[in-house]
């Protein structure tokens, strides 16, 4: 799926079939939604959990909690805008 396409699919009312948990987290967000956003990811334990939640804390503000699990995931808390992070956290995961 394309980011333009995912983008699209905001306008649902829920994430399209056969979504992953990681790209269902990051639609719910896409829709304003950081708590069932957070409550899907929270309990995963993978690589790609811990950059959708380091996201999701660093959006909710709690930059400490959002090191500790961009730690988690082997990356580094970027510098670009959480509106950037979005969308490279979703091309880079609905290209797998």
């Amino acid at each position: 799926m394309t980011l333009s396409a995912f983008l699209d699919s905001l306008s649902q009312a829920t994430p399209p079939a056969g979504t992953s948990p990681y790209l269902a987290s990051l639609w719910w967000d896409g829709k304003g939604n950081w708590q069932k956003a957070h409550d899907i990811i929270e309990n995963l334990e993978s690589d790609t959990a811990a950059w959708v939640h380091a996201y999701l804390h660093r959006k909710e503000g709690d930059r400490g909690n959002a090191r500790y699990w961009y730690s988690r995931a082997g990356r580094t808390m970027p510098e670009v805008s959480l509106e950037q992070e979005w969308k490279d956290i979703v091309t880079d995961l609905s290209s797998h």
